[in-house]
């Protein structure tokens, strides 16, 4: 993860907070999603994060919808959406509401970015990432020595800023956001919109009351926090499932074991997520998807999922979970 985030075994400071502020409580309905960015084929961390995040919906007797995140045109990948949509399909999960596609809703992000602007909770950014160079990227003011034709928009982050959250995995949860992070990019230089404005609004628009996602995006969800407390939105629950790493420690998707998953031979893969989630052994007599989905859904204990941020691939033993044995 870039950013550090600090764990602790106690109650959070957050939960106390949650009392007071009404921007910390989440819908009462269970509605959870899977957001897949488009760069490339569906592999195994992301079916782990997508089979999880609705096992959780299930089991929480919730919606599951999928919204795919294409906010990010230079590193999209064409057809990649199709793709994995067709591969989750084959998969058995499918989206409980129409495909929501983040492309399309740049008027929602303008609207939630000119109110944060007109209340100064915003503001326009000239700085470089050269200029932020001598504070490790870190903008805690501007410092630009000329105006660029593209600036930035960025969340001004108050001095001693700390957001603490009780994540429903990886329990509580505190980053100290304004020295590790700063201010931070709502639309990007570019042109761009950044992901954790865009994040926040659709998950507000979309009525999402649990995020279920892999442990890489921890370290966002203060951000993302911050957010919804500027814009007076609820906070919805988290839960970060363990990441899985290749045997250099690297997330999936950045490298070579990244094979996508087979969409002709789900039930390996399925089997596989299965026992990342540290969910009893069992699915060996069952030949199809449906039934094994279903036997999931009845069978799914969230409190044997493993507290921990990350795991190794090596923990799948000989099970062979993509198209490359």
């Amino acid at each position: 993860m870039g950013r550090s985030v600090k764990f602790k075994s106690a109650q959070s400071c957050a939960q106390a907070a949650s009392a007071t502020d009404p921007t910390l409580n989440p819908p009462s309905t269970y509605r959870g999603r899977f957001a897949p960015s488009p760069t490339g084929p569906l592999h195994f961390g992301s079916l782990l994060a997508a089979f999880g995040s609705w096992l959780m919906a299930r089991h929480a007797g919730g919606e599951w919808w999928v919204r795919i995140e294409d906010i990010d045109p230079p590193r999209e990948v064409a057809g990649a959406a199709a793709s994995q949509l067709d591969t989750l399909a084959a998969f058995g999960l499918q989206s409980d509401a129409a495909i929501v596609r983040q492309s399309e809703r740049s008027d929602l992000y303008q609207a939630a970015l000119d109110r944060l602007l007109d209340s100064g909770q915003a503001f326009v950014c000239h700085c470089s990432r050269s200029d932020l160079a001598d504070d490790g990227g870190v903008h805690r003011a501007c410092v630009a020595t000329q105006a660029r034709p593209d600036p930035a928009i960025r969340l001004r982050v108050a001095p001693g800023t700390v957001v603490a959250f009780e994540d429903g995995l990886q329990g509580t949860v505190r980053q100290d956001v304004a020295a590790e992070v700063g201010d931070f990019v709502l639309r990007r230089a570019d042109g761009f919109w950044a992901y954790q404005l865009a994040v926040v609004v659709d998950d507000h628009a979309q009525g999402i009351s649990d995020v279920v996602r892999g442990a890489d995006l921890l370290d966002s969800t203060p951000r993302q926090i911050l957010l919804q407390r500027a814009l007076g939105l609820p906070t919805p629950r988290y839960a970060h499932l363990p990441l899985v790493l290749d045997g250099d420690g690297r997330k999936l998707s950045k490298s070579e074991a990244a094979w996508p998953v087979d969409p002709a031979a789900p039930l390996p893969a399925l089997r596989a997520a299965w026992a990342m989630l540290g969910q009893a052994p069992m699915f060996d007599d069952i030949a199809s998807v449906p039934i094994l989905l279903e036997t999931a859904r009845l069978t799914f204990d969230p409190s044997r999922i493993p507290r921990v941020p990350a795991l190794p691939l090596a923990a799948l033993h000989n099970t062979h979970v993509t198209n490359a044995d």
